[in-house]
């Protein structure tokens, strides 16, 4: 078992190191959504649409593989110098972006950016479990998941603004300032974290192995949601290396004397059901805030300004719906019953946006509340629950397998819905104006949109009135895979989260 060490230093306060943890958070969590508006301008200027979809998707990928070896690494380490790597990569990469010349300048960045956004992101948590009793962490969990989303939020309407007022260089720019600031301040506070005391052996080839895993299985989900067939020999041939690659990293980490992933962790049932319970959270919150801006423009023919309005209420949801689950478990001791009401409220709020009209402001944002109230109420304790549930030492393991899944089922969700809703509008009267993929990235714009914007007159009317329908199946469908997510939190045992008195040394309060 890993030893741990604290040395002896000036120990600053939980809410300093809270603030400098929140501000890695808001500034990894903001580049997976700030970046989305500035899209046509980086295309009109490097005249290039072939590679334009891995400006996004690239980060995403990158940062999905970064977060589980920043977990081992800073079990064997220690958290505070993986910290301020990830966030110096983080910053310099986001120089490379504004100063990209052309499209695979930017691209090549914006992976280096994802990979520091991935230590960011899976770090700062995994410090809250170090220096925060399970029966607190629910608390300082939620105040992360506000964090996801003020960026869902503010990434958009900073990225639009100064995209038309300065340049969307800036997008990448303002990175500059926020990130040396976070270095600063994480450099100063976290200070006295508890350090393993032992040398650290490296499992480089399962390290090789998952990163051709994760990067072939991601890459494959990422296309089926840009439109491509599944059995396409693309496709096809990543799924296979995914899967191949995945099956020799099981069968090595089953093995090797320090594994990057430690199979053990898959036996404990109560970790296990946490995860999958994340993943489906994660499926149905990704998926609809990809999904319902679409709805609601081509059903209504708003604006993207509206739209991003319109999705208000689910973004206000989710950092509801994490301080009251923190807060209760803290109180209670116990994370299930937050667990269970939240996944319970899931398929009930899909099913109520299904079956309520956009044009039906007030009530369809009730629902989108009730969503992200739902989701809210899963992420934090969700990862407090997979905490309790191991030990100490592997943390940090524990820490980014949580944020793995998360990561897995936000993709999957977006990928499998987008390509359901391609499927159900194959045969239907918009056939003629989705003839390619309608949520691509690569795409010059939304071809969806772009194809009822050429249609006038009755046949708009019938257009969107089927599309209506068609987004309620989708809707539908998407409440029905919502119910294994609270089939997990049935089977979850409703375990008491240990006390107050059972953190490590930690800074003081």
């Amino acid at each position: 078992m890993t030893s741990l060490h604290q040395p002896a230093s000036p120990k600053p306060s939980i809410r300093s190191i809270l603030i400098a943890l929140m501000l890695a958070i808001f500034l990894g969590a903001l580049d997976q959504t700030i970046v989305a508006v500035s899209i046509p301008a980086i295309s009109s200027q490097f005249k290039d649409v072939s590679q334009l979809a891995w400006v996004i998707s690239g980060y995403m990928v990158a940062m999905t593989v970064a977060v589980p070896i920043y977990g081992k690494l800073g079990d064997l380490y220690g958290r505070r110098r993986l910290m301020l790597f990830g966030m110096s990569v983080f910053t310099l990469a986001s120089l490379f972006c504004g100063l990209a010349q052309n499209m695979e300048q930017l691209v090549l960045a914006r992976i280096i950016q994802g990979i520091g956004a991935g230590g960011m992101i899976s770090v700062s948590q995994a410090i809250i479990g170090d220096i925060v009793p399970p029966r607190e962490r629910g608390r300082y969990q939620g105040y992360f998941s506000s964090m996801y989303a003020v960026a869902s939020v503010a990434g958009p309407v900073l990225g639009g603004y100064m995209t038309e007022f300065l340049s969307w260089r800036w997008v990448f720019l303002i990175n500059l300032p926020l990130g040396l600031a976070a270095l600063w301040i994480s450099h100063r506070t976290l200070i006295g974290l508890p350090v393993p005391q032992r040398k650290p052996i490296i499992d480089y080839a399962g390290t090789v192995l998952m990163i051709i895993g994760l990067t072939s299985l991601l890459l494959g989900i990422t296309f089926i949601g840009q439109g491509y067939s599944w059995h396409g020999d693309q496709v096809m041939g990543l799924l296979v290396a995914a899967v191949s690659a995945l099956a020799l990293f099981v069968w090595h980490e089953r093995r090797t004397i320090e594994p990057l992933l430690p199979m053990h962790l898959f036996a404990n049932r109560n970790a296990v059901l946490c995860w999958c319970t994340v993943f489906f959270t994660s499926f149905q919150a990704i998926s609809l805030i990809v999904l319902m801006p679409l709805r609601y423009q081509s059903i209504t023919g708003a604006g993207a300004d509206s739209a991003a309005l319109h999705l208000l209420p689910l973004a206000m949801g989710l950092p509801m719906g994490a301080y009251f689950a923190g807060r209760m478990t803290s109180v209670t001791g116990r994370y299930k019953p937050m667990i269970l009401t939240g996944a319970a409220l899931m398929p009930f709020s899909i099913l109520g946006m299904a079956f309520s009209p956009p044009s039906a402001e007030v009530l369809s944002g009730v629902f989108m509340l009730l969503s992200g109230i739902a989701a809210g109420m899963q992420f934090p304790t969700s990862l407090v629950g997979a905490q309790n549930s191991v030990q100490q030492h592997d943390i940090g393991v524990a820490t980014s397998t949580t944020n793995l899944f998360r990561s897995l089922g936000g993709a999957m969700g977006v990928a499998l819905m987008s390509a359901l809703l391609l499927a159900l509008l194959h045969d239907s009267l918009l056939a003629p104006v989705t003839g390619q993929p309608l949520l691509g990235e690569g795409s010059s714009g939304n071809v969806l949109l772009d194809g009822l914007n050429a249609v006038q007159g009755p046949a708009l009317d019938d257009l969107r009135l089927e599309l209506l329908q068609t987004f309620r199946h989708l809707l539908t469908v998407s409440a029905v895979v919502s119910l294994l997510g609270l089939s997990a939190a049935i089977a979850m045992p409703n375990q008491l989260l240990r006390g107050r008195g059972d953190k490590v040394k930690s800074p003081s309060p």
